[in-house]
C-alpha cells in the first residue's frame, strides 16, 4: 500500500470516529411515530364510483334507525387514459387514483371498510326488461317459491343469451363471455290480473317482466382486479343507472316511483326508465361531459384543461370575456345538439307498453351544465317520443335521496348520486330479505347472481 493511500485510510478512519463521538454526545432524539392506519370497521361499507373524470369513494355506516350515515368522502381526478367509454382501460392507473380517493375518505371517516360495491357503466353493459309467459301444468296448485325460482332461472338464461349475442355483434367477437350483474322484477300477472305477490296464487298463465343487466366478463374482471389490488372485498357490482334508481326508491321497494333517470358522466350518458317502482331498462351512449370539453377546446383552440375551466365557468358567464363567451356558447350548443340526438335515439330503443314517465331526473357531473338543463326543459326535443306532455326536469341532489344522511363537512351534490345508489345496493346485499317484505324485496334472493 502506498503512503498516499495509507494517509487517506487513516484520515477517513479518524473522521468516522469523530463523527460517532459527536453523535453519541448529542441527546437522543425522540423517534417520530408513524401515523396509525384507520381501524377496519365491520359496520362500514364503501361505495366506489369509478368514473371517467373522477373516482368517488364514500364510506357509510347503518344507524339503529336503519338510515345510512355517510362518515367519509374522497374524490380524485382520473388520468385521460384510465377509462374508455365508461370501462376501465388502465388497471394500474385506476388503482392509483382509487387509492387517493380512499385515503381521503378513510382519513375523514377514521375507519376503513373492506366491503365495497363498485359501479359499472359503458355501452357494452346491456340492461333490458324481458317478458316471460309461463303456462303452468296445474293451475289449481298454488304457486310456490321453488316454481318462481325455476321461472327466474329460465328468464335469466334467455336474457343472458340475448345479451351475449348483442355484445358479440357489437364487438365482432362470437366467443365473448358475459356475466349477470343485476336483476329485478318489474311486474307480475296471473291469468291477466296484475298482482304484487304471486306466491300462493292459483292460475294457469303467469306473465312476469324481469329487468336483467349483463356486462362483458373482461369488464367485470378488471373491476375485480382493481378491488384485489386495493385489498377490498367486492360485495357487488352494480349497473350505475340501476344504482341511481335504487337511491331514488329508498327503503320502499314497492313504491310507485316513476321517472326517466339520466346519469351524465364524463364519458357516457346512462339512462334508466322506472315505472311504478320497477326498472324497465337501462341503456347507455358514449357522449358525456368530456365531449363538451373537447368541442370547446377545438372551437377556442385551447388545451383540454383550459377548455374544462371555461366549461365550468359557464355557471358565471359574466366572468368570461365577451369574445370568448360567444364562441364558447356556440361550441356548447353544437355539442348539445349531438347529445340530444343521442338521448332521443336511446329513449326510442326502450320497448314500453305505456308512455314514458313525465319526469326526468338528472345526476352526474355533466348534469350541472345549465345549458343542458335548459335545452331539455325548453325545446321541443320530446315531441317525437311517447311522452304525454313536456317532461319536468329536476337536478337530483343528495337531499332528495331518502334514508341517507351526510354526517361529514364535505357537501354532496348531483355528481355523488351514483355513489349513494351504490351504498343502497350494498345495504340490499348485506341486509338479506326480511320476512314481511313485499314481493320485489322478498324475491330478490332468487335474483342473486
Amino acid at each position: 500500500m502506498s503512503l498516499f493511500t495509507k494517509v487517506k485510510t487513516v484520515a477517513a478512519a479518524k473522521a468516522q470516529q469523530a463523527k460517532r463521538a459527536v453523535q453519541s454526545a448529542r441527546p437522543a432524539a425522540d423517534p417520530i411515530p408513524a401515523p396509525e392506519p384507520p381501524a377496519v370497521s365491520d359496520q362500514a361499507i364503501l361505495a366506489l364510483d369509478i368514473g371517467t373524470e373522477f373516482v368517488k369513494a364514500v364510506i357509510a355506516e347503518q344507524t339503529d334507525s336503519g338510515e345510512l350515515k355517510i362518515i367519509g368522502i374522497g374524490r380524485a381526478h382520473q388520468a385521460p387514459t384510465n377509462i374508455y367509454a365508461g370501462a376501465i382501460a388502465d388497471i394500474s392507473g385506476v388503482v392509483s387514483v382509487c387509492e387517493q380517493a380512499l385515503t381521503q375518505a378513510e382519513s375523514a371517516a377514521g375507519v376503513t371498510s373492506r366491503l365495497a360495491v363498485v359501479g359499472i357503466a359503458g355501452e357494452l353493459v346491456k340492461g333490458n326488461t324481458s317478458t316471460v309467459r309461463y303456462r303452468r301444468k296445474n293451475g289449481n296448485k298454488p304457486l310456490s317459491e321453488q316454481e318462481m325460482a325455476l321461472i327466474i332461472q329460465r328468464v335469466q338464461a334467455r336474457a343472458g343469451a340475448e345479451a351475449r349475442q348483442a355484445i358479440a355483434d357489437e364487438t365482432n367477437n362470437p366467443d365473448v363471455e358475459v356475466r349477470l350483474i343485476n336483476s329485478a322484477i318489474v311486474s307480475i300477472s296471473i291469468d291477466g290480473y296484475k298482482i304484487s305477490n304471486p306466491i300462493g296464487f292459483k292460475g294457469t298463465d303467469v306473465v312476469i317482466q324481469f329487468y336483467t343487466a349483463f356486462a362483458p366478463l373482461v369488464h367485470i374482471s378488471a373491476i375485480e382486479k382493481v378491488c384485489a389490488e386495493l385489498s377490498l372485498d367486492l360485495l357487488a357490482v352494480a349497473v350505475e343507472p340501476f344504482a341511481v334508481c335504487r337511491a331514488c326508491l329508498g327503503d320502499d321497494l314497492d313504491s310507485n316511483f316513476s321517472a326517466v333517470v339520466m346519469d351524465i358522466g364524463g364519458g357516457t350518458t346512462d339512462i334508466a326508465v322506472v315505472d311504478d317502482g320497477g326498472v324497465e331498462g337501462t341503456k347507455m351512449f358514449g357522449i358525456g361531459g368530456r365531449s363538451f370539453t373537447h368541442q370547446i377546446a377545438q372551437a377556442l383552440d385551447v388545451d383540454f384543461d383550459t377548455a374544462e375551466h371555461y366549461k365550468l365557468a359557464l355557471a358565471n358567464p359574466a366572468q368570461i370575456p365577451a369574445d370568448v363567451r360567444n364562441r364558447l356558447l356556440l361550441a356548447v350548443k353544437r355539442n348539445l345538439a349531438v347529445w340530444l340526438s343521442g338521448v332521443e335515439i336511446t329513449l326510442e330503443e326502450f320497448e314500453l307498453d305505456d308512455l314514458l314517465p313525465g319526469r326526468i331526473l338528472l345526476c352526474g357531473g355533466g348534469a350541472g351544465l345549465l345549458e343542458l338543463q335548459e335545452v331539455l326543459a325548453t325545446t321541443d326535443w320530446f315531441k317525437s317520443l311517447p311522452f304525454s306532455r313536456r317532461p319536468l326536469i329536476h337536478l337530483v341532489e343528495a337531499a332528495d335521496i331518502p334514508g341517507i344522511k351526510n354526517a361529514t363537512s364535505t357537501p354532496l351534490d348531483h355528481s355523488y348520486i351514483t355513489a349513494l345508489g351504490l351504498l343502497r345496493v350494498a345495504l340490499d346485499t348485506l341486509a338479506g330479505v326480511p320476512e314481511d317484505a313485499g314481493i320485489k324485496a322478498k324475491l330478490s334472493r332468487l335474483l342473486q347472481n
